[in-house]
């Protein structure tokens, strides 16, 4: 069987990878990418077979250029996953805290950190474009004077230690990504789908849209708007609803089209819930 090429931004051991294998298992050849957009580009020329990409973050939010490329690239969602994201400072081998100057992570990963930075104003907080990639400099440039906020797998695949662990401010911190790939799935037990649609300008258009999944007994269980560029007053909604009869779905999926334009129905999948790792 041959091994699954999946693309994901940043390096190995970033919380992509380690999404990854949550969804995949470990027996996975890892496309490195340095940007989402790359990821979708990799995929698109079929250098890689799947796509694992961030879209929430339960501090941060929602990703939201990622919903743009969801639209543009049009690659079909076949799964989710949530990882509960878990930060630690890692360094060289025999580096102690109190000789560290710099810390370097992704802005989103130092800005889940803050409450821990605020008791150590002297440190330098340098941003990066990548976890794992902080990791990887302080392993590769032997930097004895700097720290990366990381993940677990950081640590064990660039040799570093962690010298504080768990210093993110939420401990129930997690990030939702999406699989995508070039065929849409066709299981029976899917029961989550992810939608893009428009409605008009006029008062109460979405309300009518919304009103058809409650009274089909579908949840909502997410909602982002984002507007169209040089459409002045008109977005794309991005909603993520489930269901646990399929004939309910159909019957909505139905219906909603009457009240919508340029309705997508961006994948179907079936519904991962979030599990948290021990403390």
């Amino acid at each position: 069987m041959q091994t699954k090429r999946v693309a994901i931004q940043g390096v190995r051991a970033s919380f992509h990878e380690e999404a990854a294998f949550k969804f995949f298992d470990n027996d996975i050849q890892t496309i490195e990418c340095n940007s989402f957009k790359k990821t979708c580009e990799s995929f698109k020329k079929k250098q890689a077979d799947f796509v694992v990409m961030a879209i929430e973050n339960s501090i941060a939010g929602s990703l939201l250029p990622n919903y743009t490329l969801l639209r543009e690239y049009n690659f079909p969602i076949i799964g989710e996953i949530y990882l509960p994201i878990q930060l630690h400072l890692l360094a060289l081998p025999g580096v102690k805290f109190e000789n560290v100057k710099y810390v370097q992570s992704h802005p989103i990963a130092i800005r889940q950190c803050v409450d821990f930075f605020d008791e150590f104003p002297h440190l330098q907080v340098i941003e990066s474009n990548d976890t794992a990639t902080c990791a990887k400099r302080i392993h590769d440039e032997k930097l004895t004077d700097t720290v990366a906020i990381a993940n677990q797998l950081a640590a064990q695949l660039y040799n570093l230690e962690v010298i504080e662990r768990r210093i993110e401010s939420n401990k129930k911190n997690h990030t939702r990504f999406l699989i995508l790939t070039d065929k849409a799935t066709d299981d029976l037990e899917n029961n989550t789908a992810s939608l893009c649609f428009q409605v008009s300008n006029e008062a109460g258009s979405l309300a009518k849209v919304l009103h058809i999944f409650a009274e089909q007994n579908i949840n909502l269980s997410k909602i982002q708007s984002m507007p169209i560029l040089g459409k002045p007053n008109e977005y794309n909604f991005y909603v993520d609803i489930e269901w646990d009869k399929q004939i309910n779905y159909d019957t909505a999926i139905r219906k909603a089209l009457r009240y919508t334009t340029n309705f997508t129905i961006m994948g179907e999948y079936k519904k991962n819930g979030l599990t948290q790792n021990p403390l």
